[in-house]
């Protein structure tokens, strides 16, 4: 069997399989806060995406594997938004923010389907990075925008096309940046509680 970007199908599967992780030790961590839960599925269908762009890149390069690695970029952006929603309103202003995030995926899976153009999952991220770090400016959570930051880094590079060699390209530095991103993030994760709700004791670090 032929792989066409091997480093790159390396790359996705160890983002995959570190997102993963960090999930499942999440999962251990967000019993009765659905901040954390959404944030967790967040990290689910993210390692399900890198493992559909990696799967894509190094061996089938279809329209119906790389639609569905789009889709779930969708949702990823989708339980992002509401686990922070969750962390930082109640009550009505939750309600009417949660409605918006669905229709923002909504909008984009639509978009998705119809073009496999992937400035529209860049687009859709991008939306949901800035209302994240916007609301942990608010509810201050240095670990989530550290994240972000990070992020918008690997995405910088991604776009750039820089490659550090010709069998590492920019696909690839964006994969193992992004890695980073994913432990800023959870950490930032599993320090949250949802508005309105009794204050946990804080994880052990």
């Amino acid at each position: 069997m032929t792989i066409h970007e091997p480093m790159t199908l390396a790359t996705d599967y160890l983002l995959a399989g570190v997102t993963g992780w960090l999930a499942w030790r999440l999962s251990k961590e967000s019993a009765g806060q659905a901040s954390r839960r959404f944030w967790k599925e967040a990290f689910i269908l993210l390692a399900i995406g890198a493992f559909l762009g990696g799967t894509w890149h190094g061996f089938m390069q279809n329209d119906i594997l790389w639609k569905a690695a789009l889709l779930s970029l969708a949702a990823v952006s989708f339980a992002m938004v509401v686990g922070s929603v969750h962390a930082v309103f109640s009550g009505r202003t939750r309600t009417v923010l949660t409605f918006l995030a669905t229709a923002k995926m909504i909008l984009a899976a639509l978009l998705m389907l119809m073009n496999d153009d992937f400035i529209i999952v860049i687009a859709d991220t991008g939306i949901a990075f800035a209302a994240v770090a916007a609301m942990h400016l608010w509810r201050f959570n240095g670990w989530f925008l550290a994240g972000v930051a990070v992020s918008v880094a690997a995405g910088l590079v991604q776009a750039s096309g820089f490659a550090l060699h010709r069998h590492f390209n920019h696909n690839d530095l964006y994969h193992v940046i992004q890695i980073g991103a994913m432990f800023l993030l959870y950490r930032g994760a599993r320090r949250l509680t949802d508005a309105g709700a009794p204050t946990p004791a804080p994880p052990a670090a």
